[in-house]
């Protein structure tokens, strides 16, 4: 890994989204008898950055996606923190993966994990949030703006899908119903619980020092009834696409952006290979875990 001391956030510079990407995209959801399959090459139908580019010295490249994802999901009887996996697949079939593999001194075990967001580590990042990983493999680390643009996302009505979570519970934008449980109420843009800590971190052996102020990931605490949002950045919700009600998850304009957390028990997306690599299976099929009822 690489070794980094920074310890300050910073505005991240967005690399502009103009150029075409290297293949069509190919992505299809359907029900089958084992939950929600989903078949994807994870290439946007929406321009990107120019890659690579001086944060960012890979090359986007068709992968295999062949994932399936419980069709009937169910809320676990304990939050499901998400490790080395993304968080859920863009109804694109790009995969929402908000965690960098980037750490203070270059050292996972500290417990100090650099945020995407956060601009104190250059990531290359688009206009759509995304960079792309070792593999090739386009993914969101934010809000994907031109994703909202073609579905049609607006402000003023409630969002449409974005994707699906890996617990099978559906992702949107921004916006949601005033009264979660009234489709009449009027539209509002909802807002995270997650807040910075106040002070600072821990400073010489045990942290980096400087105060929290969103460079890394456990700057951020979560302080219940703060926003609108439970800690997995979701909420118990009427829906467009679900009139009679689910549990769905948020992005948000504060973080965590993308959720960090599962209500549900998700099933893993991608395989690992050593030293929490992407490994040669890593598009493979994956099959849904059992589920509390």
């Amino acid at each position: 890994m690489r070794k980094h001391t920074a310890t300050r956030a910073a505005q991240i510079s967005l690399i502009p989204a103009t150029e075409n990407p290297p293949a069509a995209s190919r992505h299809g959801f359907s029900l089958t008898e084992s939950g929600l399959a989903v078949s994807a090459n994870g290439i946007p139908e929406h321009p990107v950055g120019m890659f690579p580019n001086r944060g960012n010295p890979h090359t986007i490249r068709p992968q295999g996606y062949e994932i399936v994802l419980p069709s009937n999901p169910k809320v676990a009887s304990s939050v499901t923190l998400m490790e080395r996996t993304p968080f859920g697949i863009a109804l694109n079939g790009v995969f929402f993966d908000p965690g960098a593999a980037e750490y203070w001194m270059g050292e996972p075990e500290r417990g100090w994990q650099y945020e995407a967001l956060g601009g104190a580590v250059p990531l290359g990042l688009d206009e759509n949030h995304a960079h792309v990983q070792p593999s090739g493999a386009y993914h969101y680390h934010g809000i994907p703006e031109s994703l909202a643009k073609r579905l049609g996302y607006t402000e003023g009505k409630h969002s449409p899908q974005i994707g699906w979570a890996a617990d099978g519970f559906p992702i949107y934008l921004r916006s949601g119903y005033s009264d979660p449980e009234n489709s009449q109420s009027g539209v509002t843009i909802l807002k995270s619980s997650w807040r910075l800590k106040p002070g600072n971190r821990p400073g010489g052996q045990d942290g980096p020092g400087g105060v929290f102020d969103g460079a890394f990931v456990q700057d951020y605490e979560f302080v219940e009834g703060s926003g609108d949002l439970d800690e997995c950045n979701g909420r118990f919700c009427l829906t467009p696409e679900f009139p009679e009600g689910t549990y769905a998850y948020f992005l948000t304009d504060e973080w965590p952006v993308i959720p960090r957390a599962f209500r549900g028990t998700p099933v893993r997306l991608r395989m690992e290979g050593p030293a929490g690599r992407p490994g040669p299976g890593s598009s493979g099929e994956t099959r849904p875990e059992r589920r509390p009822e």
